[in-house]
């Protein structure tokens, strides 16, 4: 069983390269294995697996938990005493003193752990409130095995690799597998905020974690107790609430940074930052050869006006595509978000530097920075008042209609050198439109614009339509202002299911821990409960933390558009990556995996190269997704291990053993 375990936590190495540890319960046949950064308490009192004081818990653990010197202060007060400094023994002794949903109520932070209770013959699996760590779980044959990345899972040889049709229909729509789905039929994710426990390994899969914190609640208690005060009042108390967050995450007992993009959101993290420290902030950045995704100026004018110890790298274009191959390793599920590549190399950037960086996610998702909010809201606005029923029927033959028109009027060859008539444009903006002509109200058409993939039935092989977390309305949150329930699936999924995943995995692969002060629950509680106006202007989202932010740098400094965080893949894909592309996708190859129907495929491809559809994101998706088979799935469809590693456990009865892994 060790063997195992150790086997298992090696493949996820780069998530914990100080150290390894490995605890065996041979009578349960339970292994936990566990890859180290050593973040707090450096010492031998710090490592992992770690047994409680009364020797009744055993604990593989990735994370943080913030306000562990206050917990620790209040155990002490009950009369705990403590072996080292760590905040792992702390959640210990926390489990001991209040029991686990207690002590994950009370712990600030991100984790996701596994706990063996030697006196009840239990495992426990649990996630922290937002998913900012990952965990993976299944029964495989007669064994458990869970983890922080799949290829841990992997390593097991009982490891089963079928692939999922329907999730990978989810992945072709939104670019990442929806929670609690993988790319894999009998692993699931724990869902962010939950936990599950369990006496017997084969009941994984039938079991139903327990929330002990949700998005949805956070958003409806926040519209049930709105903020009273005035918006000068919730400015001076977000400052505060932010202040506390960012000072708790500034706790390391090695180097710590920040990303810095010049964005509004990073901006606030690291003007905060400075505000606290006594001495310059290390920041980071990344320029770009091409001018439209340069944000490096900005993020260099900020960092000199805060006095922060600036590192700024120009990357090439080259520098990027160099990236791509080692995208299906680096993130062992299908995953299409471009900007995982700058992602990474910043990541890159800082760990040469320092082990821990903070940064400015989940300003967008809490205080509506994202532009699709207002485009969903104005074009419901546009035809939003027709009946249903009349606008599904002309959804259904505006998408007939471009379908049959690019089959008559669409090249025959050569699609790069198609040239556009009228009617062909007609036709292709009819096709475009359909998809959310249909759509029931203004939170429904906002996520219709995200899908990027319509026919997935056609697409994916055996795939059929299930709803997600994006569009199960059971789940929505029960909130009346169209704006908040994007922001909200948008949290919940969005978030939870693709920023989230991109920097845990980017930045896990260079070693660097990332921290997130706006996605302190604390921060998003109050975030909810304050009106849509203090959130959301006409002038723009993020309005409260635009005006924090000019507590510590001037307006004229970051007024400025939106920009994102991407790479034009669209014109490499026509241009240097085209043959790359061409391989992953060729006909005969498409038939012969039986996984994407190929002359869906080459529609696609054709369609984006004629530029009868802007396909650039539904066609790194389905490149993502075959590099990605590739690499995991190999000519004779066995998942094959790919290095990197983290922490691991498995369960199992005897005489089996099973096994987990956590990072």
């Amino acid at each position: 069983m060790a063997g195992l375990a150790t086997a298992m936590s090696d493949r996820i190495a780069h998530r914990g390269p100080d150290d390894r540890g490995v605890w065996t319960d041979v009578e349960a046949g339970l292994a936990l294995g566990f890859r180290r950064l050593a973040i707090i308490d450096l010492s031998e009192t710090g490592k992992q697996p770690m047994i409680s004081a009364s020797g009744r818990y055993v604990i593989s653990y990735n994370g943080e938990v913030y306000n562990f010197q206050d917990l620790r202060a209040e155990l002490e007060a009950k009369g705990h005493a403590y072996r080292g400094h760590s905040d792992t023994e702390v959640l210990l002794t926390a489990i001991e003193e209040w029991g686990v949903e207690e002590a994950l109520n009370r712990a600030n932070g991100m984790f996701a752990l596994a706990l063996w209770d030697r006196k009840r013959r239990e495992l426990t699996l649990a996630r922290d409130r937002v998913g900012k760590k990952p965990l993976y779980f299944g029964v495989c044959g007669k064994t458990l095995l869970f983890g922080s990345e799949l290829k841990a899972l992997a390593a097991h040889p009982d490891f089963d690799s079928a692939i999922d049709p329907d999730a990978l229909g989810l992945f072709m729509k939104y670019a990442f597998v929806p929670p609690p789905r993988t790319i894999y039929r009998s692993i699931r994710q724990l869902p962010a905020g939950t936990y599950i426990t369990l006496r017997q390994p084969a009941a994984a899969a039938d079991a139903q974690p327990r929330p002990y914190w949700s998005a949805r609640d956070s958003a409806e208690d926040g519209a049930r107790q709105p903020f009273q005060g005035s918006y000068e009042e919730a400015l001076d108390a977000l400052d505060a609430l932010l202040h506390d967050a960012v000072g708790g995450r500034m706790v390391a007992d090695v180097d710590l940074g920040a990303f810095l993009s010049g964005g509004i959101d990073s901006s606030t993290i690291v003007g905060i930052m400075q505000d606290i420290s006594d001495r310059p902030v290390r920041t980071f950045s990344i320029g770009f050869t091409e001018e439209k995704y340069n944000e490096a100026d900005d993020a260099r004018a900020i960092a000199g006006h805060l006095g922060t110890d600036h590192t700024e790298l120009v990357v090439t274009p080259e520098d990027c595509r160099a990236v791509i191959p080692s995208l299906a390793t680096m993130f062992d599920e299908p995953f299409a978000d471009v900007s995982q590549v700058p992602t990474f190399l910043v990541s890159k950037l800082a760990r040469a530097h320092v082990t821990v960086a903070l940064s400015g996610d989940g300003g967008d998702e809490l205080f509506a920075g994202y532009n699709s909010y207002p485009k969903a809201t104005q074009r419901w606005e546009q035809f939003g008042g027709y009946p249903h029923a009349l606008r599904r029927g002309l959804a259904g033959a505006m998408h007939l209609a471009g379908r049959k028109g690019w089959d008559i009027l669409g090249p025959k060859s050569e699609p790069e050198s198609f040239r556009h008539s009228k009617a062909t444009r007609l036709l292709a903006k009819w096709e475009r439109r359909a998809r959310t002509y249909g759509a029931a109200d203004a939170v429904d058409l906002f996520v219709r614009r995200r899908d990027r993939c319509i026919d997935v039935e056609e697409l994916v092989i055996g795939a059929s339509t299930v709803p997600s977390i994006l569009t199960d309305q059971s789940v929505r949150a029960d909130v009346t202002d169209a704006v908040q329930g994007m922001m909200h699936l948008d949290l919940a999924a969005y978030l939870a299911g693709d920023i989230l995943v991109k920097v845990d995995r980017a930045s896990m692969a260079t070693s660097l821990e990332v921290r997130c002060p706006l996605l302190d629950w604390r921060v998003i509680d109050f975030a909810w409960s304050l009106p849509v106006g203090f959130r959301f202007a006409p002038s723009g989202g993020k309005r409260i933390l635009r005006d924090l932010l000019d507590r510590y740098v001037p307006r004229s400094m970051t007024d400025r558009p939106k920009s994102g965080f991407g790479v034009p893949i669209g014109a490499w894909l026509r241009g240097p990556l085209r043959e790359w592309a061409e391989a992953l996708i060729e006909p005969g190859r498409l038939r012969r995996e039986g996984t994407l129907d190929a002359g869906s495929v080459r529609r696609i491809w054709d369609q984006f190269l004629c530029g009868w559809h802007n396909h650039e994101q539904l066609m790194w998706s389905i490149l993502m997704f075959q590099a990605w088979h590739e690499t995991w799935q190999g000519s004779e469809g066995d998942a094959a291990p790919v290095p990197m590693s983290g922490p691991a456990v498995a369960h199992e009865a005897p005489p089996a053993a099973q096994r987990l892994r956590l990072d």
